[in-house]
């Protein structure tokens, strides 16, 4: 018998893992299906943003389950790709042991923006942004 191949780990980070990297996490994971374990953290640990929550229930994806976790959650764990959505995360993002590849991927806080609609619409970019990403790295694997 041939063992099944060993799924991918990445660990998505952001500042307060509220919005960009939550929304990530849920695409991820419905994109790359069983190919790949994937999280999410942050460098503070907060709360799921509604929006972000609204914006993936948009897209069929409920991600209203989740819970905004610290990275040291994860410190000792092996990952192969360690992927940064804002570029405070990047900076501050701490060495995780093994092989895991840092890619960069810098999307501005929807979460800063003023107004309802406004800030809606600025989540829904972020999603699409992120899902455009997404689907590319994914055929390069």
């Amino acid at each position: 018998m041939s063992e099944a191949p060993q799924k991918l780990r990445v660990l998505i980070l952001c500042t307060a893992n509220s919005a960009r990297s939550q929304m990530a996490e849920g695409l991820l994971r419905h994109l790359a299906a069983d190919r790949m374990e994937v999280f999410s953290a942050g460098t503070r640990a907060t709360s799921v943003n509604p929006f972000a929550i609204q914006a993936m229930a948009e897209r069929g994806i409920d991600i209203s389950h989740h819970r905004s976790k610290h990275l040291n959650e994860f410190l000792g764990q092996p990952f192969d790709y360690i992927i940064t959505v804002c570029d405070a995360a990047a900076e501050s993002c701490p060495i995780f042991p093994g092989k895991a590849e840092r890619v960069h991927w810098s999307f501005p806080d929807p979460a800063a923006v003023e107004g309802e609609a406004a800030k809606a619409e600025a989540f829904r970019n972020v999603r699409d942004g992120l899902e455009a990403r997404f689907k590319a790295w994914l055929e390069t694997l």
